[in-house]
């Protein structure tokens, strides 16, 4: 597993990485997930298609769901069970403010010992605590290539 994602470069707390494909962008989603503990926050940054959704379609195969993955961007969150620990995939795209993220009650969802994979954390950063696992996805130099910085974790 892992074998066709390269290191780009270490930089300061983190690690870039450079994927070819989507297969490779879960690849590299699904080996995050193997470090992760009950509780953890994921805090995606990145443009519209970058792999975000994808992956987290990795993070839900490395926790041991079987779901299908999708973006929730219109529900808001989307959650997965039956892993290791369960999942619970946020788009805060359209939320104004992390006033919001608290009223669609992000306390009960960091309570249920889950993993929260965050799109667009920025929205609600200053809702999100120190510790989180930040991952920038951006495109790369060919249309399937993107560069995936990850800090907060060793990989």
């Amino acid at each position: 597993m892992f074998k066709n994602v390269k290191i780009f470069c270490e930089r300061g707390s983190g690690v870039e990485f450079v994927t070819n494909s989507e297969q490779e962008t879960e690849e590299l989603g699904a080996r995050l997930a193997e470090r992760l503990e009950p509780g953890a926050v994921i805090a995606f940054t990145g443009d519209l298609g970058a792999g975000k959704t994808a992956f987290t379609r990795g993070l839900a195969r490395g926790l041991g769901i079987s779901d299908r993955v999708t973006s929730p961007t219109f529900t808001i969150v989307n959650e997965y069970e039956g892993g290791r620990l369960p999942l619970f995939h946020f788009d805060m795209y359209r939320l104004g403010s992390s006033d919001e993220l608290f009223d669609i009650g992000w306390e009960d969802y960091l309570a249920r010992g889950g993993v929260c994979a965050v799109e667009w954390s920025e929205n609600v950063s200053d809702a999100l605590e120190e510790g989180s696992v930040l991952v920038e996805i951006r495109r790369g130099a060919c249309d399937n290539q993107r560069v995936i910085a990850v800090e907060g974790v060793s990989l």
